[in-house]
């Protein structure tokens, strides 16, 4: 009786690690992040500068875009390099005026290997996501 809990026992433990994990997700791609975060959003005009001291959150989506939150619009910048974006970087600005304009470039700094540069994506234009007015 004891071998057979020892064995049953050592069978289930062998079990939980050869079997994949119910729960695994898949990984999203930078551009299915991207859809996803814009869901339900309309594409405005793009601008050259958006103003740096009223955003209020930015996301960096890997190899994709960076994404600012101004009040309720949603600013998309695909940069050049963006495949050098990676959402564990620290990006590191420098601002010339209080915008952030197109042809500005941000640092990208490695967190994980003592702030080490990583490179830099340089802006283009800013396309605003507005929500899409309610339909009656």
């Amino acid at each position: 009786m004891k071998k057979l809990a020892i064995a049953a026992t050592f069978a289930l433990g062998a079990a939980m690690f050869a079997a994949p994990a119910v729960d695994a997700r898949t990984k999203l791609t930078g551009e299915q992040q991207l859809a996803k975060m814009l869901d339900g959003r309309e594409a405005g005009k793009p601008v050259s500068c958006i103003p740096y001291s009223q955003t209020q959150n930015t996301t960096v989506i890997d190899k994709t875009a960076i994404v600012y939150r101004v009040g309720g619009t949603l600013y998309v910048n695909r940069p050049t390099n963006a495949d050098r974006l990676d959402n564990d970087d620290i990006m590191v600005t420098k601002l010339y005026t209080s915008q952030l304009c197109r042809l500005d470039t941000v640092q990208l700094h490695d967190r994980t290997v003592g702030n080490m540069w990583n490179g830099f994506v340089g802006l283009q234009d800013f396309v605003p996501y507005r929500k899409a007015p309610a339909a009656n």
